[in-house]
């Protein structure tokens, strides 16, 4: 169950989330991978978030920023088209050869660019535009990275940041953590903390961005490109 909601709200939202998942072999195959590795993954409901964010922004041109083995593209690959693209990063090679398999097996191979190495680096050597930006690399990094890519954001587009209310990492964090560290109380020696509160307060003062908090999953900011 999340952290961020009641029992109830979580049944519902996996019930919804569900029916996608269940409906795409491929797809529930990625979870059952997941699962078997203990490999962590946004998960359906934040996955169907990020489908709603790719539909919202009629986003035809996706960067993600940490990809593992391609879960989260997975979700948005329906939405860009035939003539669209994702961008997936990663710095493992394995992970990507399997993000590779999946989307090939689910038809979505040519709508994808796989890109091994460092996102940030590989993102500044992009032209863009992107419609919609996923971070899910170090926390710690989160700011970096949104500013490597804010300029290729078109006014409409969105950058979406997960893992930002709740992680079970060591020492991991939860929102009461991040309250009190976004109040002015110390993130002592957790980066991850620190890395999430610092972007908190920088997109939030970003010109040209209005952002907001989701509370889905272990939580995701979403920040879009108002001019």
């Amino acid at each position: 169950m999340s952290l961020l909601h009641t029992d109830a709200v979580d049944d519902l939202l996996s019930t919804l989330a569900s029916v996608e998942s269940e409906d795409d072999p491929v797809l529930a195959d990625m979870e059952a991978h997941a699962d078997r590795e203990e490999f962590p993954t946004v998960g359906r409901e934040v996955g169907q978030v990020l489908r709603l964010c790719a539909r919202l922004t009629g986003a035809t041109s996706v960067f993600e920023f940490g990809s593992g083995f391609g879960y989260s593209a997975y979700w948005v690959a329906p939405v860009v088209g035939p003539d669209g693209e994702i961008v997936l990063t990663e710095v493992d090679a394995d992970e990507l050869d399997q993000a590779r398999e999946y989307f090939e097996r689910g038809g979505y191979a040519s709508r994808a660019r796989f890109e091994q190495g460092d996102a940030v680096s590989l993102v500044e050597a992009s032209d863009g535009p992107f419609d919609l930006v996923l971070l899910d690399h170090e926390n710690h990094r989160y700011v970096e990275g949104f500013e490597a890519v804010r300029g290729t954001v078109p006014v409409g587009g969105a950058v979406v940041a997960d893992n930002v209310l709740h992680s079970s990492g060591d020492p991991g964090f939860d929102p009461a953590d991040l309250d009190r560290a976004l109040s002015g109380g110390s993130t002592g020696e957790n980066a991850e903390l620190a890395g999430i509160a610092d972007y908190y307060r920088h997109v939030r003062a970003a010109d040209g961005f209005e952002t907001t908090v989701l509370p889905v999953g272990e939580g995701l900011f979403v920040s879009v490109r108002t001019d």
